[in-house]
This record gives structure tokens, sequence and C-alpha cells, in this order.
């Protein structure tokens, strides 16, 4: 069995008299370790994907087995634990609290887990030793989704699930984020987990999930992932 197994996943939403159809009978694996990005336009379903493995919303039909364990039928409870213990987020707009500083961001994650990664490091980790005390506003975009990132690795999460992470930010930027990311999969074993719309960053994938109107259109595994400073777009 695979780390990770979403088998004929379906998601509705009911607006008014219409029947919207987000994910429609969705199939795949992911493996442990592996960086994986899900592909697809606006409106393909892969938000929603990522919302279901994240515990932040549930599926209507079909099992989301992670680690062995049926997600699918857990109650509000067990999916609040999951999403503590066991899931990091990244967002496209960093979510940083504005009164804290970057520790404080990073500590409000720590805190909440038995064996989380000393905050400090982590900020190490991701390159802004000299932006632990600073508030979000003293930061840019880069810095601050890199305290983003840095938040969500502090929980020592088995999944690291990113929105469109780079979407705020420039070329260079974006790529620094990337170098983060494909780093936490290649030497901590983290499984990551990327949504985009940008079909060059998929290179960097050790599996790509391309979605299309709800639907795995198809799935592609490279034996060989390109280094992030080799990709353009």
């Amino acid at each position: 069995m695979s780390y990770i197994e979403m088998i004929d996943s379906y998601k509705r939403y009911q607006t008014g008299e219409t029947e919207i159809i987000a994910n429609n009978k969705v199939t795949f694996s992911i493996e442990r370790g592996e960086l994986v990005i899900i592909l697809g336009s606006s409106g393909a379903g892969k938000s929603t994907v990522l919302n279901i493995l994240g515990g932040m919303d549930t599926n209507d039909e079909g099992k989301v087995i992670i680690d062995g364990k049926d997600i699918s039928n857990y109650n509000a409870k067990q999916l609040t634990t999951y999403r503590r213990e066991d899931v990091g987020f990244v967002f496209q707009f960093y979510n940083l609290v504005s009164n804290l500083t970057a520790k404080e961001n990073v500590e409000l994650a720590s805190e909440i887990v038995k064996d989380a990664e000393d905050p400090v490091q982590v900020l190490k980790d991701v390159g802004l030793e000299k932006r632990i005390n600073n508030f979000p506003a003293q930061l840019s975009g880069g810095e601050q989704q890199r305290v983003a990132i840095a938040r969500a690795v502090a929980k020592n999460p088995k999944i690291l699930l990113c929105d469109e992470p780079t979407g705020a930010l420039d070329y260079n930027t974006g790529k620094q984020v990337l170098q983060i990311l494909q780093d936490m999969s290649r030497r901590k074993n983290a499984t990551v987990i990327i949504v985009t719309h940008n079909a060059a960053i998929a290179q960097i994938a050790d599996r790509v999930i391309h979605m299309h109107d709800a639907k795995v259109k198809d799935i592609i595994v490279n034996p060989h992932p390109k280094e992030i400073a080799d990709i353009e777009w």
C-alpha cells in the first residue's frame, strides 16, 4: 500500500438547484517522501483535493487513506487531531499573524504538537537567521513565505501541503521557496504536495498529477526530477 491513496473520491457542492462536482472519481497514490505536484487550471479540482488530504474538507464518496488510515471515515474531532498533528499547510498569501514576530509565528505551530522542531533552528534552515525577531511587515514577500514554510515544518508533519506557494512571489524568490520545499522532501523525507497551475515547475516533482474538469487526467512518475536552478518559467 502506498503512503497516500485517494480512491474514487467524489466531492459535490450544492448551489441553489445546481450541483457542482468538484472532484469526480479522483484516484491516485503517493509514496512517502515524494515531492508531488498537482497541476491544473483554475477550477480543475486540485485545491479541493488538497483540502480533503489536509482534513480541512471531507469527500462525499470514496476513500482517503493516509499512512494506512482512512481519514474519510473520521469525525470532526478526529480530523482536528489529524490536522494538528500530521499536516503542515503553506498557503499562497502566507497567513502570518501581523503582531507576532517570525519566531512567535512559528511557535504558534510548534507549541501544539509533541515532537516539534525548534522554531529558531527551523527559521535558520530556511535562511532567516537574521529575521527571527522581525514582524511580518518588516519582511519581504519571499521572507514571509519562508516564515510560513518554517511554521508548517516546525510541526514535524507527515505531510506538507502547499497551495500555490509561489503564486504571490517574483521569479527568483519563487525559486528559493521551491528549493526549500524540494530540500524538505530529499533531506528530511517529508511528503510534499504542491498545488499549482504553473506547468513549468512540474519538472522538479517525483510525481505529477494532472487534473482537468474535476478528474485526474494523467499521472506522470519522473525518475529524474530537475534541479530548481535548471527550470525556467
